[in-house]
């Protein structure tokens, strides 16, 4: 599969976008969370740019390979938190609209596990690496050469 463009070219354009991910990146929720719901969603977009820039940085940043490979299966396992279970169902419901919504038994949970403002942060984050998604997918943005910028502390 051959790249359709290169959105790069277009600083101006895409200025929102970063500035976008920046803000959300800095909202106060913790990393491995964050980490986790970029994966997850990036998977349920099938945007292989993306998994492969949010499985690098999560590794780079402490996160095990473990953890990234059951993600689609966190339903199944033991591995994730409470609250990292709320982020990725609300991910995945956030990610899926057209499908069936957002139900009360999600919102319930997710809410459970964070504060207004925290769920707030979170939406967010989802609605940025959507955009991201799609952006990539579209322009079939070539993946696996993505270098995370330097081995962080989690």
């Amino acid at each position: 599969m051959s790249k359709r463009l290169s959105f790069m070219k277009y600083p101006q354009a895409m200025k929102p976008l970063f500035d976008f991910s920046q803000a959300s990146h800095q909202c106060g929720l913790e990393r491995p969370l964050v980490d986790l719901v970029l994966m997850r969603v990036s998977q349920i977009n099938g945007c292989a740019f993306c998994m492969d820039m949010h499985s690098k940085d999560a590794r780079a940043a402490g996160e095990t390979e473990q953890r990234l490979y059951l993600l689609s299966g966190w339903r199944e396992t033991s591995i994730y938190s409470e609250r990292e279970c709320a982020a990725l169902g609300w991910a995945e419901a956030v990610t899926r609209l057209v499908e069936h919504g957002v139900s009360d038994e999600v919102y319930d949970r997710t809410r459970a596990a964070f504060s207004e403002e925290e769920l707030v942060n979170l939406t967010l984050i989802i609605g940025m690496i959507n955009t991201w998604n799609r952006v990539n997918v579209a322009f079939r943005t070539p993946a696996g050469n993505y270098k995370p910028a330097a081995k962080q502390a989690a």
